[in-house]
């Protein structure tokens, strides 16, 4: 057994290993996407309703902010699917997995602000009470443990053994 067989557990080449990657992240990404893409949707339609004229000039500007906080989270997480239909057939999928695991990565953290924009604007509109930032700060919390503490706890306390 290499050195390189005992890194990845598996007996697999370079580019086997890479598909394999490849296949894994799309499947990642397709649940982020998707959420992403309905969040980002309804975002859309909000100001074309009546209660947006209405909204405070500071709701305005966090929605504004949370539209280009979903486009930008849209963007980084489609981006790997384009990345690869460009790339596919030039020999350079080692790499372009690595640069589709940054974009998805880029793209978790756009979403992470997103919904936190989002849900801040929300109950800020939903109602005026002190505790908003409270329930916000809870919430990305929970998101941070779930979406990085853990993932990060696993992956230390799995690959220094």
């Amino acid at each position: 057994m290499t050195q390189e067989d005992r890194r990845t557990g598996r007996d697999e080449s370079d580019e086997e290993r890479a598909d394999r990657m490849w296949g894994e992240l799309i499947q990642e990404v397709r649940v982020a996407q998707t959420g992403v893409q309905i969040l980002f949707g309804f975002l859309l339609t909000v100001v074309f309703t009546p209660k947006y004229d209405q909204l405070e000039h500071a709701n305005q500007i966090l929605y504004v902010v949370t539209v280009v906080l979903g486009a930008t989270a849209t963007g980084a997480l489609i981006g790997p699917v384009s990345l690869h239909r460009l790339v596919s057939g030039r020999s350079v999928k080692p790499r372009a997995v690595r640069w589709a695991s940054r974009l998805t990565f880029v793209g978790l953290v756009l979403l992470l602000a997103t919904m936190t924009a989002a849900l801040l604007l929300v109950l800020r509109v939903a109602t005026q009470d002190a505790y908003v930032p409270w329930l916000v700060a809870g919430v990305v919390t929970w998101y941070l443990l779930c979406w990085f503490v853990l993932p990060l706890w696993a992956r230390q306390r799995d690959t220094t053994r």
